[in-house]
């Protein structure tokens, strides 16, 4: 069994722990969990890179590591993890949870993390504006899939196939329970860091971070049909013009907008010549 490298930074403002949060998931950090003013982040032993690290953990950080010896992880999880509430439209719950009716669509999920994802304000602001865009009948891509949450929603919202992928087998394995575990058909989970050559989609959605984001738009943009849509997120309000730049280089244009906290999630499309 794997084992993994925790930081515990100390006494740390919300605003730092957005950032933190956004920098330790582009070099490999997978968990994380908040208590008051203090932030855990794991990440597998074997994954972590002691430079990428110190270039980001400065002196105005205080904080402790250690190495955690194999562990049941669902347990640690289960004690961390609360539901994802998105207004009255969708709630994301793991089977303990109790069942919640005054919603529109309700997904269960046991994602098998070690502190939970600490990513809640990604996860609501992608499945905000997907409320609003029509995947009825629509093909659709799940860009670095995790726990299939995104997919799970848009076969609720009536996409007629979609593809998600992950580089991670543990994630994909996951995310097959959880689209099994939602009754879900129409999913096909791949386990890779691109779509299938030739693939062309109506609506690709990418919850994943900069670092990524900015690598793969060109590949994302060659995989949209014409009048596809693009949706990313993963990001930090103070991304967004790198991102901009990035799109414009890309064929790609951002049409919209989305804000919670410090995080910020974006619909583009290609540019109308």
């Amino acid at each position: 069994m794997e084992r993994y490298f925790q930081v515990s930074f100390h006494q740390t403002l919300p605003e730092q722990k957005e950032i933190l949060i956004a920098l330790l998931t582009g070099i490999g950090f997978t968990g994380f969990e908040e208590s008051g003013k203090a932030l855990a982040a794991c990440i597998p032993l074997s994954d972590f890179d002691e430079s990428s690290f110190q270039e980001i953990v400065t002196d105005q950080f205080y904080y402790t590591s250690k190495i955690i010896e194999p562990k049941n992880w669902n347990e640690e999880w289960e004690r961390s993890f609360s539901p994802v509430i998105v207004d009255d439209y969708c709630i994301i719950r793991a089977s303990f949870h109790p069942p919640v009716s005054a919603v529109a669509h309700e997904i269960i999920i046991t994602p098998k993390m070690s502190f939970g994802t600490g990513h809640h304000a990604t996860t609501y602001l992608m499945i905000r504006l997907m409320k609003n865009l029509p995947f009825t009948n629509r093909t659709a891509l799940d860009f670095g899939t995790g726990t299939g949450v995104l997919a799970i929603l848009a076969e609720k919202l009536g996409a007629s196939s979609i593809t998600a992928i992950d580089n991670d087998n543990w994630s994909v394995e996951n995310a097959k329970e959880n689209i099994a575990a939602n009754r879900c058909h129409r999913i096909r989970v791949l386990e890779s860091n691109a779509p299938p050559s030739g693939a062309a989609y109506d609506i690709i959605l990418a919850n994943i971070n900069k670092n990524v984001i900015l690598a793969e738009m060109t590949a994302m943009e060659q995989h949209l049909k014409g009048d596809g849509i693009l949706i990313v997120s993963g990001l930090l309000m103070e991304d967004e013009n790198e991102i901009a730049d990035r799109a414009a280089t890309s064929n790609l244009t951002i049409v919209h907008t989305e804000y919670k906290d410090s995080w910020i999630a974006l619909i583009l499309k290609r540019k109308v010549i």
